[in-house]
């Protein structure tokens, strides 16, 4: 049996491997620091040993799988290297590891984790399937059919995926610290697209999107009437979103989901799309769209008293202005109240006018420190920089976090991708006490 080591464990997608690999049965450890991470309780709750970082944790009978965050320099890559033993990067072992099923890939500057949380959800409903998604989840099903699983286009690492099927939500400009322009971001989804060897179903409203070329069939979905998939009738109702799905102008099904805003409505489209062309039933797949509880750190709700407390991923200016207005859609007796912590100082420089703009949209604003990133620890600008552009906006800390108690009956929106939850266990105790 292979013994599977993972080096950087921790990470998103290293943690939701694990699980796929645990879950058919392979022997699976992992090493990483030893700071508390979200994604490491679904690892100890299947029994996967976590280690700390030690060059003797390499043994000669283990398959070495390292994040792609750390290189040759690392001392665990350092110790496999002298032992002969292959050391594979995440992207390229899960390039190899998709081969074995029906692969479907999905990719996009937004919407990614959430979409192929609900995709797993759906199709996992009608065969079986094993996902991966960067919310750290990850499931195994030793007679899988179908692998669903987040490409991520950061440093361009989906390129290392050959998949049958890729999802493609949106282009955007985003990770400035490595791609040039929104130009530079298209060229790698380009690249993406004639990778793909069954077909691409993609955004039909997104203009970039609409400039792929692939050699297999694109299916588009979206709100305008040139798409293949498109919604029409768009409701707002007690239970979510409700809306009519046309597939070439006929009308294919009435569908209902629990989530609300149209970045939701575009995600199930996706989704819809896909699994039409997988021949799944269309009441198959709306039974278990009206029951997807969302995935991790994605609108997550906790209501205390009068407040409704959201954790939310969102660290993008696009991804802010959809959950506000998703947030306004669902709740709209409440003052919406943004609390976010921006995630590395070259985003926050290259998008704070467009982080402004889409921070007005909540009724007040609080920020909190700039969050860096393994790789950028601090830049030239400060927080004090964006709280210029914003209307009394203020700033706040875990230590003055109590003067959210003032806003009685509203929605305490946390975003950003950084550590802002320990703002929000900061609020939690400050009212429990």
């Amino acid at each position: 049996m292979t013994n599977f080591h993972f080096i950087g464990i921790k990470g998103s997608g290293m943690s939701a491997l694990a699980q796929v690999l645990h879950d058919m049965n392979k022997q699976v450890q992992g090493s990483d620091v030893e700071k508390q991470f979200f994604t490491q309780r679904p690892l100890e709750q299947k029994g996967i040993n976590l280690l700390p970082f030690e060059r003797n944790n390499i043994k000669n009978d283990q398959q070495v799988i390292v994040s792609a965050a750390y290189g040759d320099d690392h001392e665990e890559v350092q110790r496999a290297h002298e032992l002969g033993l292959e050391v594979k990067k995440y992207p390229t072992f899960l390039g190899e590891f998709i081969q074995n099923f029906t692969s479907i890939a999905v990719t996009g500057a937004h919407g990614k984790t959430s979409t192929t949380g609900l995709l797993a959800h759906v199709l996992g409903s009608a065969f079986p399937t094993s996902y991966l998604i960067g919310d750290g989840t990850g499931k195994g099903e030793e007679d899988s059919t179908y692998f669903a699983f987040e490409a991520c286009e950061y440093r361009r690492h989906f390129l290392n995926y050959k998949p049958d099927y890729c999802i493609m939500t949106n282009i955007d400009f985003d990770h400035p610290d490595y791609f040039k322009d929104v130009q530079d971001v298209f060229s790698a989804f380009q690249e993406m697209a004639m990778q793909v060897k069954k077909a691409i179903v993609a955004c039909g409203d997104d203009e970039h999107l609409q400039g792929i070329h692939a050699n297999v069939p694109v299916v588009y979905y979206g709100f305008g009437e040139h798409n293949d998939f498109q919604a029409r009738n768009v409701e707002t109702i007690s239970e979510g979103t409700q809306f009519d799905v046309y597939v070439r102008n006929s009308l294919y099904g009435t569908f209902t989901i629990p989530g609300y805003g149209k970045h939701n409505v575009l995600n199930a489209l996706a989704v819809i799309a896909l699994c039409h062309y997988e021949n799944v039933p269309a009441d198959v797949v709306a039974t278990h769209l009206k029951t997807f509880k969302g995935v991790k750190r994605r609108f997550t709700e906790k209501v205390v008293d009068k407040q409704v407390l959201i954790d939310d991923y969102a660290h993008h200016p696009t991804e802010i202005a959809v959950t506000i207005e998703g947030t306004k859609q669902k709740y709209p007796n409440k003052e919406v109240v943004a609390i976010f912590q921006p995630h590395t100082f070259t985003r926050t420089k290259t998008f704070i006018n467009e982080f402004a703009e889409s921070l007005k949209q909540a009724d007040f604003v609080y920020l909190c420190d700039i969050f860096g990133s393994a790789r950028e620890q601090k830049g030239s600008l400060t927080i004090d920089d964006l709280k210029d552009l914003i209307p009394n906006a203020q700033l706040i800390t875990e230590e003055s976090i109590d003067m959210l108690k003032q806003h009685e009956d509203s929605v305490l929106l946390f975003m950003g991708a950084g550590d802002i939850q320990k703002f929000q266990q900061a609020y939690e105790r400050a009212i429990s006490n």
